[in-house]
């Protein structure tokens, strides 16, 4: 079985990136990673240890263009002669895989937190992430796009080839006049572990307690919608259905009530733990943990146990 797995390399490769190499692995022997942009060959090589064959990349294709995306992998596919494409269920395959889709002709599975089973089955998040399903797809092309933190990285091999690819991108649809991105941070998307707050914080002058909290755990900082809408953070750091979809392993939601818009964004996560003063607060029922108290009180507790639990653990 060939498989074709998409990347985006931009920037580096991401966890996600080594989630989809390793999946693709599971899947089938011959594994090709089709990518495009600036990263340097060497890095690329080394997806070989995740389970690539050989890496194809696009030195043209500069920007996430949805429809030159499309192009590339629509150009690598007939390529490689791919029965089965594989995606990172991020915005890039939301906007692409559905064209491709229809391209190719092929079935589309979405949101898959599983490989194939025995019959073919897949099994996917549906509803949001408030159910599970299972999905069969009878076309002779599958494309196949998976929930970040679904599947573990595993090193299998060694560094593979590297070779250019021209995928035929054409001209791009959109002009980008800017692209700004966070610098310094953890992309959310990748954190394994994430403080999240809300409201409940009453002032931006606040967010020192949750910036401290997250820099002794290595975590990601995030906040509830409301709170980037009044200015008092970046949206990107914006979690829910509206905002950034994580999957951490470790989520701590400070002050955030649990709106269902919120808990559709953050409910993939492996452990939650709530801290609020409201002990009927929705997001008590979804948590594995739950604290009711002021985080004005328990946020520094906190802080210092972590710091403690570092000290004796060196």
């Amino acid at each position: 079985m060939s498989i074709l797995v998409y990347i985006n390399s931009n920037g580096g490769i991401h966890k996600s990136a080594l989630e989809v190499v390793t999946y693709g692995k599971k899947i089938g022997e011959n594994v090709t990673v089709i990518t495009y942009g600036s990263a340097d060959t060497s890095t690329l090589s080394s997806l070989g240890k995740y389970g690539a064959t050989k890496v194809l990349v696009d030195r043209s294709l500069q920007n996430d263009d949805a429809q030159q995306i499309t192009r590339l992998i629509t150009s690598a596919a007939e390529n490689t002669s791919a029965t089965t494409i594989v995606f990172s269920q991020d915005i890039t395959a939301k906007a692409v895989a559905p064209r491709l889709s229809v391209r190719l002709n092929a079935g589309l599975i979405s949101g898959a937190i599983d490989i194939p089973s025995s019959d073919g089955n897949v099994r996917v998040n549906v509803f949001s992430g408030k159910a599970f399903g299972s999905v069969h797809v009878h076309s002779s092309r599958k494309i196949i796009s998976v929930l970040p933190n679904s599947i573990q990285p595993e090193i299998t091999g060694s560094d593979c080839a590297v070779e250019e690819f021209n995928g035929n991108i054409g001209v791009p649809s959109i002009k980008v006049i800017d692209t700004k991105k966070p610098e310094g941070e953890i992309p959310l998307p990748e954190a394994e572990l994430v403080v999240s707050a809300g409201r409940g914080m009453k002032a931006p002058e606040n967010w020192h307690l949750v910036e401290a909290l997250a820099k002794e755990l290595g975590a990601a900082t995030a906040c509830s919608r409301p709170v980037a809408d009044i200015g008092w953070r970046p949206h990107h750091e914006h979690v829910g259905q509206t905002g950034v979809a994580i999957r951490p392993n470790l989520y701590i939601a400070i002050g955030i009530s649990g709106a269902i818009q919120h808990l559709a964004g953050v409910n993939g996560s492996k452990v939650i733990v709530v801290i609020n003063t409201d002990a009927e607060a929705p997001f008590f029922k979804a948590a594995d943990y739950g604290i009711v108290g002021d985080a004005f009180e328990v946020l520094p507790r906190l802080t210092e146990a972590v710091k403690k639990f570092h000290a004796t653990s060196h």
